[in-house]
């Protein structure tokens, strides 16, 4: 554990950091400049002319970058001299560049400029000093010892160490007991020694790769993986740290970090939305090219001020390299700054010379105190450069000589700021130099990797890995439960007004409550949403035009009609129950279920669900599927239990509005990682969400789910089916229960069989709904074929092509189990296509008739 970092000493600072107050300081005095002068004026006012022209302007001209290569503009409005002109571009045009009068409110405009026209804190220089020594001496150990290694190394901005050393001292006086930190790989092992507070064994001992056998097939590489520790500041107050692992698709953690801390801060304030933002504070660092070019990060960044998912601000460090791998900044980003992206929203951006300590440590004070004082989003834009190529084992010189040759004959920050200082460096130096030789060795002689991450203790309750039997729980609800139930569901404030179609929506569902009418989707997600949240059970949902429903079956929120005021009947069914929040989502697929996933991470015991609208959509986030929901797991022994509801279904509505991939989801599906499920009906849909909830077992949940059948009568379900015990993961047949051909199909397609065995009158025929297609339930499967002694074939129908939907995953697995049972196996479905569905609702009504004649055709005469 290290302790200790800036404490205010008689030390001064650097000049650039230094600032006496202008106002205070300065003589007033009138400009020189004849062109800009204005004669007539008073000395203050001329004066606060000059010094408005800085704080609008100045950053243009400050000496941001160590080498010398992002020459600072001569920008026009700044052609001023005399003594204020000199004090203000002291200030505003030295190493700091503040970017904030585009803020639109005048109290944080004039709180920055306070703070940047008043002397700063002094700082402990001894202390910078030593931790850019380790922080520089750590890279030199890794590369001298694992040689041709990949490290991705913070040389070139070792400040990044100090600067999060002032952030969390500083956050820590504000009242913050986490911290919850999110990076790309560069810089990421020397964090998690400085930051997180790791031993430095512990991290090196992943050069070793001790222990190979225990991650086959597994694991992730050293620079993903993230890391729990405490941080004390330099005052001696602990702070978590929960550094998130994140692939190599850099800026696809931003999300995850985010609804993270939105789910502690949801925990620390007892489950309400009332939260106090300063007990955890999020950190998220970005390479330059990836916060300018990674879309995730603009619909990460318009969180900041949505209820839904606002944390009170987030601190963003550009840690800024001035290159992406080998291209330059005027390939990367149209604007001068790649940090210019972040002035679409009410944020500040702080640009800051990497190899000027100590205005970097007064930039991390005044955006820790910045974001504690307004609740918002601050970026540190921290300038420096890249000492190696992109990975240590790149050659740069190739594609970018000239920066080099410059690099190579420039020193480490350490020494220069030794010799700026005046502090003796040497001891420091034989010191961290001699431990570090330690710490390798204690690496080399471990026997296990070990595990750097630790999950929080209300984790405890719930388990990962593969699915026991001792797992499974009841999800049954009796009907006077339900009647109970649907009578909070159904009931309004006095004096709400109810929108005449909602007056007869809740009567409609008051009777399907007390057994009247069948119960429809909507109801039945209702009543496995209220029976949860009474058993104590949280929930959140999010999504598209979620509250309402993109298809106009949820009202879950109810909408006053004469002042818009809302009203949820899931969060007032009885006093002290859980939180419910059912939220409008941002148009975003990537962000938004990143962070819900986030949300899942650090609320295990809430039944956390995003939707998309059509699930056609979800492939705008792909990568958060792809990295973090199948795979975090595996890769990182990260447990989830999000809900994806994915609309699915082949209606005549085109290409982007009938598939949510099941074969994508099929692909990525292994070691019990996913749950990928269909249910037939209402009452399945409803035993599925409790059995997500209820279950010990924590794992991420995919259900297709209906469009056309959400109140279709074939689908709706009476009181007796929610009184069931469970979820079945095989639907069998009731009404034909000895039959010579059997169907099996998974989702609309099936109530189509059945009509259509109807409408032949056909009695030999059964119809099985796979209502779970992963883990595929080979036992039910085996058990309900069984239940047919008679039969001589099983058919396999979907309405995907070929190449799509379950196909390629279900046959291989059904022919085994029919020929086991002697039974032949054909299949029926669309021919191979490049794109899901015709876009003319004729042609699919054709097709449709097509496939399913062919179901019946296949068994015709036999």
């Amino acid at each position: 554990m290290i302790v200790g970092r800036f404490a205010v000493t008689v030390t001064k600072g650097l000049q650039s950091m230094a600032h006496r107050s202008t106002l205070e300081a300065e003589r007033p005095a009138k400009s020189k400049a004849a062109k800009r002068g204005n004669h007539g004026s008073s000395a203050s006012a001329e004066r606060e002319r000059v010094f408005d022209a800085f704080r609008r302007w100045g950053y243009l001209e400050a000496s941001l970058d160590p080498l010398g290569f992002l020459e600072p503009l001569k920008y026009p409005d700044l052609d001023f001299s005399g003594p204020d002109a000199d004090a203000a571009r002291a200030i505003y045009s030295a190493t700091i560049g503040a970017d904030f009068m585009h803020l639109l409110e005048p109290e944080r405009r004039r709180w920055i400029a306070e703070r940047m026209e008043s002397a700063g804190p002094e700082t402990d220089r001894d202390v910078i000093l030593t931790r850019l020594v380790r922080a520089d001496l750590f890279e030199q150990v890794l590369q001298s010892r694992y040689l041709g290694t990949k490290r991705f190394s913070l040389e070139g901005v070792t400040s990044l160490i100090p600067l999060l050393d002032a952030i969390l001292d500083a956050a820590g006086e504000h009242g913050a007991v986490e911290s919850v930190v999110a990076m790309s790989h560069r810089g990421r092992l020397n964090v998690m020694v400085h930051t997180a507070c790791k031993a430095p064994h512990e991290v090196v001992a992943g050069f070793e790769d001790v222990d190979p056998r225990s991650v086959l097939g597994a694991g992730d590489v050293k620079y993903h993986i993230g890391a729990t520790g405490h941080y004390v500041t330099a005052h001696g107050k602990e702070i978590g740290i929960h550094l998130v692992s994140n692939p190599s698709h850099l800026e696809a953690v931003d999300p995850v970090a985010v609804g993270r801390v939105r789910a502690k801060l949801t925990r620390y304030a007892g489950g309400s939305t009332r939260f106090d933002s300063n007990k955890v504070v999020p950190i998220v660092m970005h390479g330059d090219a990836a916060f300018a070019g990674q879309g995730i990060f603009a619909e990460t960044l318009n969180f900041a001020d949505l209820t839904a998912y606002t944390v009170g601000g987030t601190i963003q460090i550009i840690v800024n390299n001035l290159i992406g791998f080998t291209t330059r900044p005027v390939q990367e980003h149209s604007a001068r700054f790649a940090a210019d992206l972040a002035k679409r929203q009410n944020v500040p951006i702080f640009h800051v010379n990497a190899e000027d300590p100590d205005a970097v440590v007064r930039v991390g004070q005044i955006a820790a105190d910045y974001r504690a004082t307004f609740g918002s989003d601050v970026v540190v834009d921290l300038i420096g450069y890249r000492r190696h190529g992109h990975s240590e084992v790149d050659d740069p010189t190739i594609t970018q000589p000239r920066l080099y040759e410059r690099i190579k004959n420039h020193p480490p920050l350490w020494k220069i700021y030794a010799r700026h200082t005046g502090v003796d460096a040497a001891k420091a130096v034989a010191a961290v130099r001699a431990e570090y030789e330690v710490e390798q060795t204690k690496a080399g002689q471990l026997k296990k990797t070990p595990n750097l991450r630790k999950l929080p203790d209300y984790w405890s309750a719930y388990h990962r890995g593969k699915f026991r039997p001792e797992y499974e729980v009841e999800t049954g609800l009796s009907a006077e439960n339900i009647g109970k139930l649907t009578e909070a569901l159904v009931r309004v404030p006095q004096g709400f007004h109810v929108h005449p179609k909602i007056v007869k929506l809740l009567e409609q569902r008051s009777e399907m409550g007390r057994g009247k009418r069948l119960i429809d989707y909507g109801f039945a997600e209702s009543l496995a949403f209220g029976s949860l949240l009474l058993e104590g059970t949280p929930l959140r949902l999010s999504g598209q035009d979620t509250q309402r429903g993109t298809f106009n079956q949820r009202h879950a929120v109810l909408v006053d009609t004469e002042s818009e005021d809302t009203y949820v009947p899931l969060a007032n069914l009885a006093p002290g129950q859980p939180f419910c929040e059912i939220y409008n989502s941002s148009l975003s697929e990537a962000g938004c279920l990143g962070f819900e996933y986030g949300f899942s991470r650090d609320y295990p015991e809430a039944l956390v669900l995003w939707e998309a609208q059509f699930g056609d959509f979800v492939n705008g986030a792909q990568v958060i599927i792809d990295q973090f929901i199948s795979a975090g797991e595996d890769k990182w022994d990260l447990p989830s239990g999000v809900v994806l509801l994915l609309p699915h279904g082949f209606e005549g509505q085109g290409p982007e509005h009938s598939s949510a991939r099941i074969e994508r989801f099929l692909q990525l599906a292994g070691e019990d990682n996913l749950q990928i499920c269909q249910p037939s009906s209402a009452a399945q849909y409803f035993h599925m969400l409790r059995r997500q909830a209820r279950r010990p077992w924590r794992k991420p949940l995919i259900v297709f789910t209906p469009k056309s059948m959400l109140r279709h009568p074939d689908a709706c379900s009476d009181l007796d089916d929610f009184a069931a015990p469970h979820f079945f993961e095989v639907v069998p047949d009731r009404v034909v229960t000895d039959a010579k051909h059997i169907l099996i199909a998974s989702g609309k397609v099936g109530h189509e069989l059945k009509a259509e065995r109807r409408k032949r009158k056909d009695s030999s025929t059964a119809v099985l709904f796979l209502d779970q297609l992963y883990p595929l339930p080979k036992a039910e499967i085996a058990a309900a074929l069984a239940a047919h002694p008679n039969a001589r074939e099983v058919i396999w129908v979907q309405e995907e092509p070929r190449n799509m939907g379950p196909f390629f995953y279900v046959m291989p697995r059904l022919a085994q189990i029919a020929q086991e049972r002697g039974l032949a196996l054909r299949s029926v479905k669309r021919s191979p296509s490049a794109s899901p569905a015709t876009g003319s609702a004729k042609a699919h009504e054709l097709e449709q008739k097509t496939l399913l004649s062919l179901a019946f055709t296949t068994t015709s005469g036999n």
